[in-house]
């Protein structure tokens, strides 16, 4: 199992934009053996942290590339989130 922690930022004034994007991204996980297990969003609404996990790195590589998704964050642009990704594992 492959746990990750992602952040993402939404560029000023793209915020609404970048959740309806997250909302649509997220849902795709399932095709990819991953499960959002949390999503929060900062009290600003300018940030976002997920936590999610994949049965394993294949599913990861495979999301990452994943034709639909790619074609969404073209679409977006400049106004595309910024997203840090760290893996993580429990201490």
């Amino acid at each position: 199992m492959l746990t990750l922690v992602a952040v993402v930022e939404y560029p000023t004034g793209a915020e609404a934009v970048g959740q309806r994007y997250e909302d649509t991204v997220l849902a795709l996980l399932g095709r990819h053996g991953a499960r959002l297990e949390r999503r929060l969003r900062g009290t600003d609404g300018r940030a976002e942290v997920h936590v999610i996990t994949f049965d394993d790195r294949a599913g990861y590589e495979s999301f990452l590339v994943d034709p639909e998704r790619a074609a969404l964050r073209t679409a977006l642009g400049e106004t595309a989130p910024n997203t840090r990704v760290i893996e993580v594992h429990e201490v």
